[in-house]
């Protein structure tokens, strides 16, 4: 956590315009000391040793080192330094920002469109500025070292019922155990029979470790919403299909959920359930309705739609991200029977996201991120 001090920046870009805009930009936020500039990776690594920075804002695609070579040599060397990446909305910039991501990567900025200069800088500034806020005050800033070997190190889950509600007794959310939370009664009509996911910062590397952790023959659909822009949706949902033993794929308009099969909501349109034309199936919706907590997708928006046809039979897990998107959507599945699992705080990237549920009472289960996949399980069969 970087409360209180400067947070030291590196800027790496193979473009003089971007580099100079970023910097421009990161210059202008307190708390912040741009302490050098790299035109590509190679360079970067050199001033990381003696500059020991924080955190690089690094491009994607440059020339000698790419980004994604820096972030594999970042994390041998220096696992304490984090990354934000720079990519273009583009498939092939889609796929190596998932694959920055996965390794370990805080977020991504996307390079601005526009050929107004102070349109794109205002872009930017509104992309980085947020990120940057959380990167500071993260406990695990560094994502870097959000990995599977540290969560092979957690204990067994120890599950206890609270004596006291959530909103009147403070809850652990250590890593070494799973904490059932006592909440008001509500209707529960069985296994549950559908999953639904909320995530966002943090969770192409959380789904990448939590989802291959399903089996092929799990049962029930799951539908997700990862904040994300279009293209990279697409391209994080080839990713994690090549991972795990369930379907994965970007979800299309009226498609019949299916059992066995992930379904994530593509980037900047919504995503709800409706019935089909004969009652006895339920169907992806994909609209344009407007954004909810600056999100589109968004997950309340989906976490509504599932309540009002799966009602005492769901599972809703809310995992690491920034902002409090999902928290309202989760308190009308509470009261439709839901069953809660909120992501705990070690081993969120940013605990934003499921702070609130498990704060007001709403998480009927806080997991670490390499039990999450068990208590899904667990509710289904």
């Amino acid at each position: 956590m970087l409360i209180g001090k400067k947070l030291r920046i590196l800027v790496v870009d193979d473009t003089i315009v971007y580099r100079k805009a970023v910097s421009d930009i990161l210059s202008e936020i307190p708390g912040v000391e741009v302490v050098g500039v790299a035109h590509n990776g190679k360079i970067a690594m050199s001033k990381i040793k003696t500059l020991k920075p924080d955190l690089l804002t690094l491009d994607i695609e440059m020339p000698e080192m790419n980004g994604i070579e820096v972030l594999r040599e970042l994390h041998k060397s220096y696992p304490k330094t984090g990354a934000i990446m720079v990519s273009t909305l583009t498939t092939d910039g889609g796929e190596m920002t998932m694959k920055a991501l996965e390794l370990g990567a805080f977020d991504f900025i996307l390079k601005p469109t526009s050929k107004n200069p102070a349109e794109s800088k205002k872009q930017l500034k509104d992309s980085i500025a947020p990120i940057i806020r959380e990167f500071k005050s993260s406990r695990n800033a560094s994502s870097l070292l959000i990995n599977k070997g540290k969560f092979n190190k957690i204990n067994k889950p120890v599950r206890r019922p609270a004596l006291k509600p959530l909103s009147t007794a403070r809850q652990s959310t250590n890593t070494s155990s799973i904490n059932t939370i006592s909440s008001k009664p509500a209707v529960r009509r069985g296994k549950s029979e559908i999953i639904t996911i909320g995530i966002s910062t943090g969770g192409p590397n959380a789904l990448t470790q939590m989802l291959p952790m399903l089996p092929g023959d799990l049962g029930v659909p799951i539908v997700i919403v990862q904040h994300m822009p279009p293209v990279f949706t697409k391209s994080l949902a080839t990713s994690l299909d090549n991972k795990c033993a369930l379907t994965v794929k970007e979800a299309q308009d009226r498609e019949d959920l299916q059992d066995n099969t992930v379904y994530i909501a593509p980037g900047g349109k919504q995503m709800r359930l409706v019935a089909s034309a004969d009652g006895r199936n339920r169907q992806i919706k994909i609209t344009n309705d407007p954004p909810e907590n600056s999100c589109r997708p968004s997950a309340d928006y989906l976490f509504r739609s599932v309540g009002d046809y799966y009602v005492g039979r769901t599972t809703a897990v809310i995992m690491t991200g920034m902002g409090s998107d999902g928290t309202k959507g989760l308190e009308i599945l509470k009261q439709k029977g839901a069953t809660i699992i909120a992501q705990s705080e070690d081993t969120c990237v940013v605990f934003g996201m499921p702070k609130k549920p498990i704060e007001s009472g709403l998480a009927d289960v806080i997991a670490p991120l390499n039990k999450i996949a068990d208590e899904i399980v667990k509710s289904v069969r």
